[in-house]
């Protein structure tokens, strides 16, 4: 569509007679755009819309979470996720598994040294005595023909020019073959101070990661990990879904003090957010002194933020069959993507992003 020469000519008038006026202000915001700019820029790149008619899903998908309780012994931690995924996979027909944050090990800054590993230099061939978390969860994903997101352990790193350790709060994506896919490694430490609640400091101990992670899973469409605290920030589940992700996923562990007031809240605002399917994965609630008190109630979300499924306290799976026409229903009714003003405010998801997308 043409402006016409005498719409364009009042616009630079207005804007040069403003000008001779040094004691009136006014941004470039507040002058009211011609018709045929604002029609040109209130429509978002086609980076960050999905095409209507298409489905991020390619078929429908049966997703678990399965909530677990973590012991002081790695071995039985990694011993009963192995068991606990292959009783869920048979009783679901799971493709796409979801283990709780922390797994391997109780939570806790004081915990997190002494369970952390590093991964191997060669994901194919990880050692049992250096690697145990590593090679149990690509047993598991392998024997099990799922898609795997280890809910996340501690992972150690040294630098090998000073010896110097760094310690990660790290998730790791595995194919039905048993192929490491993808790390996530935590981006917000989850550092806070509730008085009456909780006080709780990851920074201690824990260094941040500095990516997002998409990862593609062929037969289905791509999915975002992040962990817990990670949440809270819906920066990333922005990015994820403009680069086309069906599926957000936290393994998380959430306190009786956030859990209550925030969890599930926080699962549906991604959700209906970003039209797409949120999953939360929590261990299950151990009231034992000294012990942290995860909050439970893993559950998975859909587009219309609708509560599929939801876990009580203890040890249980969550699972739901996700498809991708319940996504396109929902951004076909509410069609945020075509009502984006990247004119008003920025695309998050352009410009300067730092994140994995591995194929």
């Amino acid at each position: 569509m043409r402006a016409s020469t005498t719409t364009i000519l009042r616009t630079l008038r207005r804007l040069t007679s403003l000008s001779c006026h040094p004691t009136q202000t006014i941004s470039c915001a507040q002058l009211p755009l011609p018709s045929f700019f604002r029609k040109m820029s209130s429509s978002p790149p086609p980076s960050a819309q999905t095409t209507p008619g298409t489905t991020l899903l390619r078929q429908p998908v049966t997703l678990a979470c399965i909530q677990l309780p973590s012991t002081s012994t790695k071995s039985d931690n990694l011993s009963h996720a192995a068991t606990a995924v292959s009783s869920a996979v048979k009783s679901t027909s799971a493709k796409i598994v979801v283990l709780p944050e922390c797994f391997n090990s109780p939570y806790g800054t004081d915990h997190f040294p002494s369970y952390a590993e590093p991964l191997p230099a060669d994901p194919s061939n990880p050692s049992p005595d250096l690697n145990p978390s590593f090679l149990a969860l690509q047993n598991i994903a392998r024997d099990n023909k799922v898609y795997l997101i280890g809910g996340s352990i501690p992972e150690l790193v040294i630098d090998s020019n000073n010896n110097e350790k760094k310690y990660y709060n790290t998730s790791l994506i595995f194919s039905p073959e048993g192929k490491l896919l993808a790390t996530h490694r935590k981006v917000h430490l989850f550092d806070i101070d509730i008085p009456g609640g909780i006080t709780f400091t990851e920074s201690d101990i824990l260094s941040p990661g500095n990516k997002l992670t998409i990862v593609d899973l062929p037969e289905y469409g791509k999915i975002a990990v992040a962990i817990c605290y990670d949440i809270r920030f819906p920066e990333l589940a922005t990015i994820a879904a403009r680069k086309g992700c069906f599926a957000l996923i936290y393994p998380g562990a959430f306190n009786l003090t956030t859990g209550p007031l925030h969890w599930k809240l926080l699962g549906q605002a991604r959700a209906v957010d970003n039209q797409l399917y949120v999953a939360l994965c929590s261990p299950a609630r151990d009231m034992t002194e000294g012990v942290y008190h995860a909050y439970g109630h893993s559950l998975i979300v859909d587009p219309m933020a609708k509560v599929l499924e939801e876990a009580g306290e203890g040890e249980q799976v969550v699972s739901a069959v996700l498809d991708g026409d319940s996504i396109e229903k929902a951004r076909k009714g509410i069609p945020l993507r075509d009502q984006r003003r990247f004119d008003v405010y920025p695309d998050v998801s352009e410009g300067k992003v730092s994140y994995d997308e591995k194929p």
